[in-house]
């Protein structure tokens, strides 16, 4: 069953083929339909069927304009690569490793499907009324905003079509947000208006700083909306035949002798970086800051969706994780202007070849560390200070 017209994005698109029923082992598991299976036979499989077990990466193939019947050559394993990058990039879907079976006879993954809210945004959970959403400068009225895909992450992005989407100057021209209506609101009595919806970020930058030894070596705001790589060596191979060029501004680890370090340190710091390949994608959505390791690596994190404070938290590799959660921010900055709260967190460390974090406060010790700042939230939280609730 296809919708008309090419418009859909991966969870219109795929809820679409579920209902219909004509692939065979994609269903629900669930009565509420949150949770489907989808078929996952490997080629190598003595009975894997062409025409059968990749009928749906093929669908998508050709949804997306990646494979014309009858003129390109058919490519199942690279139909299902595309099909698995996008699920795996998409805000929209969470992997369910514990309801999987790959070792069966008809093998077949789980996924989850983020919450949809009224104002057509997505989420873990729905939000509450008491939600603050604050908007900035009487002039975001003038602005006309267009919902875009994102092949590369898989996500839905609330961008201006307006010059200058970005203030050069580095501070916040605006944060901007639509009410429950979908339609945007103002105040033009009060630099702030207060209202109820699910936000719409429309800053995607990021600040980078890379530490050597508790040693500033590099610091760099991005200017891409499309996130950046923090890694040593070149981009993950494959995107670019997948999902055209990437866009995505790329952080390189500088080589150890940028600053004078110990011999030893030095050593261990050349013996790590080769194992930084391919990096770590970094980016920012409407709802929060995510992350996907690449690289061979360890890598290690700290912040405000980490799940322990005095033990590291690792990232797994090729696995989207969430970093900071944009509606749970904006709560936690609610309530830390009627001071019933502390000061919300945003900051994100990353350490690359150490466990992280460890029972040392001190984070002198580590060989490489990389701080992960949204801009959208340092500009909001100094906006808010400045001008009160």
């Amino acid at each position: 069953m296809e919708k008309a017209g090419k418009n859909m994005h991966l969870r219109e698109w795929l809820i679409a083929q579920i209902d219909s029923g004509k692939y065979a082992g994609l269903i629900w598991e669930n009565q509420n339909k949150t949770m489907f299976r989808i078929p996952w036979k490997h080629a190598a499989k003595q009975d894997y069927n062409q025409n059968e077990d990749a009928a749906l990466f093929k669908a998508w193939a050709v949804y997306k304009g990646k494979y014309r019947e009858g003129r390109d050559k058919a490519d199942p394993t690279s139909w299902k690569t595309r099909l698995r990058c996008a699920l795996n990039k998409s805000t929209d879907f969470q992997e369910v490793p514990e309801r999987s079976q790959l070792d069966v006879s008809e093998p077949y993954k789980t996924y989850h499907i983020q919450v949809e809210t009224e104002t057509g945004r997505y989420s873990e959970s729905p939000e509450t009324d008491s939600q603050v959403i604050i908007q900035t400068r009487s002039s975001s009225a003038h602005l006309r905003n267009t919902i875009t895909h994102h092949p590369q992450f898989g996500c839905h992005r609330e961008l201006e079509e307006r010059d200058g989407r970005v203030n050069p100057s580095g501070g916040l021209d605006h944060v901007y947000y639509c009410s429950n209506t979908g339609t945007p609101q103002m105040d033009n009595s009060a630099p702030f208006s207060i209202f109820s919806p699910t936000p719409q970020i429309s800053d995607f930058r990021v600040r980078v700083c890379l530490f050597y030894q508790d040693q500033l070596v590099v610091d760099v705001t991005t200017s891409t909306p499309d996130g950046c790589f923090i890694l040593h060596g070149q981009v993950p191979l494959g995107n670019e035949r997948i999902y055209g060029p990437c866009t995505a501004q790329q952080v390189p680890f500088p080589p150890p002798g940028v600053i004078h370090l110990p011999p030893c340190i030095a050593e261990a710091m050349g013996r790590l970086l080769p194992h930084l390949e391919r990096g770590v994608l970094v980016w920012v959505a409407p709802d929060g800051v995510f992350i996907k390791r690449f690289c061979q690596g360890r890598v290690y994190w700290s912040g405000p969706l980490a799940q322990h404070t005095d033990r590291p938290n690792k990232l797994n590799r090729e696995r989207t994780c969430k970093l900071l959660n944009t509606p749970v921010f904006l709560k936690e900055l609610q309530d830390f202007l009627k001071g019933v709260g502390p000061k919300p967190r945003y900051e994100i460390d990353l350490c690359f070849g150490e466990e992280f974090p460890d029972a040392s406060p001190l984070k002198t010790r580590k060989l490489i560390i990389a701080q992960v700042v949204p801009l959208f939230a340092v500009n909001l939280l100094q906006r808010c200070q400045r001008f009160g609730p």
